[in-house]
């Protein structure tokens, strides 16, 4: 028996780095998984490489019309949707807020922002019919504290976080859960979208507690978890993993 047996999961942004590590353990624990992205062909080939559990579908995420037919098909072809990994992220290069245009502010929060609050949106009615859910939203320790450069980001993710206490509320009375999760620094692309190599994020992590940067399959892992019925008593909370990167600070060497 799987932890996630007979759970059906949208998993946003999905195509590789953490929300392909999320899907692939999801379907490993038991859950049928729809991988959506705007990356097709990664996205198509990492679910075939999952199986039979899993499919793949196109996802604009700042589209309310592309929502509903993900949501549309995911209910034919897996029978029900009750768990929702609002995964997909954007970040830009650091700039100062004053040097920051509006075009790439805007970028940022439609797609972090927007995004989250459309998929929260859209899947109510599927959950509701099943009879209840998991709604978890990717944030980040960015939407706890700020970083240099990033307005945009850190902006989108604190509304994320605010969100997700909003729908806590709203959502519980239906059996829906909904919570944060708030990676700190994570293998993937994200390094090279912030101009930041593997050598120098590794070179940065030795100085955080746990002295290195997280791996996606460790963030997948705590994903599980909120989806799974090992949650059942948490709603609008926020779940931190971040090798103790917001701690504070140590005079430890």
């Amino acid at each position: 028996m799987g932890t996630l047996d007979g759970k059906v999961a949208i998993i946003t942004g999905s195509a590789r780095g953490q929300g392909a590590a999320e899907a692939r353990l999801f379907a490993e624990r038991g859950a049928k998984v729809m991988l959506t992205d705007v990356l097709d062909d990664e996205g198509a080939k990492t679910a075939a490489s999952i199986g039979a559990s899993a499919a793949y579908m196109n996802l604009d995420v700042t589209n309310e019309d592309s929502w509903s037919k993900v949501i549309a098909a995911t209910v034919e072809k897996f029978g029900k949707v009750n768990v929702l990994v609002n995964n997909a992220g954007i970040i830009t290069p650091a700039i100062e807020t004053h040097e920051t245009t509006l075009e790439s502010y805007t970028k940022v929060i439609n797609v972090n922002q927007v995004g989250v609050f459309l998929g929260m949106k859209a899947v109510v009615n599927s959950m509701k019919d099943a009879g209840g859910g998991s709604i978890i939203n990717i944030a980040s320790i960015d939407g706890l504290t700020g970083m240099y450069g990033a307005s945009a980001y850190c902006a989108s993710k604190f509304a994320v976080r605010g969100m997700t206490k909003v729908a806590a509320l709203e959502l519980g009375k239906y059996g829906i859960r909904v919570n944060s999760l708030h990676p700190g620094g994570v293998q993937t692309k994200i390094l090279a979208d912030i101009n930041l190599t593997a050598d120098e994020a590794a070179e940065a992590f030795k100085a955080i507690p746990l002295g290195r940067i997280g791996l996606p399959e460790e963030m997948a892992t705590l994903a599980a978890y909120l989806a799974s019925d090992d949650s059942s008593y948490s709603t609008g909370s926020e779940f931190i993993a971040d090798g103790g990167m917001t701690a504070g600070f140590s005079l430890d060497g």
